[in-house]
């Protein structure tokens, strides 16, 4: 096996591990990093033999990843097979990555929250009051963490970059 090929077996694999712990399924992971490390568009076949998966997972995959928004499917001229890539532009894919986690993630946590405070509301003892006002601090901290996300996602990549760096 080349270092070329070595390598990106340790970048698909590292990816889904890390997929996995992300609570994303693992070969899902695998498939999105052998289509952000290839230059060209690749079919389903060669993704399956790429990874040595078989065909359902690898259709259940690319259809997760186009929910996502992070995979798209594409005609190539004088090709009869559907071909598929992935944001190329690590910012980007970052990007919808991380409205799809606010989607499923953020918003629901902060409506929870909410809704458990106008319950408290309604509660009058001593212990109630307490929860309520720890509710209130994590509510705080997670609306304030939503307003970040907010600012960085309209930025571009290099605004960032300086940003972070100057807390480096």
């Amino acid at each position: 096996m080349d270092t070329y090929q070595q390598a990106k077996d340790k970048l698909t694999l590292h990816w889904g591990e890390m997929g996995a712990k992300w609570g994303i399924n693992r070969t899902m992971a695998q498939v999105h990093a052998l289509l952000f490390a290839s230059e060209k568009p690749l079919c389903a076949e060669e993704i399956m033999d790429e990874l040595q998966i078989s065909r359902g997972n690898v259709s259940m995959s690319l259809r997760e990843l186009m929910n996502w928004g992070i995979v798209t499917k594409m005609h190539i001229k004088g090709e009869r097979k559907e071909f598929y890539t992935t944001e190329k532009d690590v910012w980007q894919f970052f990007k919808i990555i991380s409205q799809e986690r606010k989607k499923r993630e953020i918003d629901p946590t902060i409506n929870a929250l909410r809704d458990v405070l106008r319950d408290l509301d309604t509660i009058d003892t001593p212990e109630s009051a307490y929860t309520r006002r720890q509710v209130a601090d994590l509510l705080e901290l997670v609306e304030t963490g939503d307003k970040l996300y907010h600012m960085i996602e309209k930025m571009d990549y290099p605004r960032v970059m300086k940003l972070i760096k100057q807390f480096l």
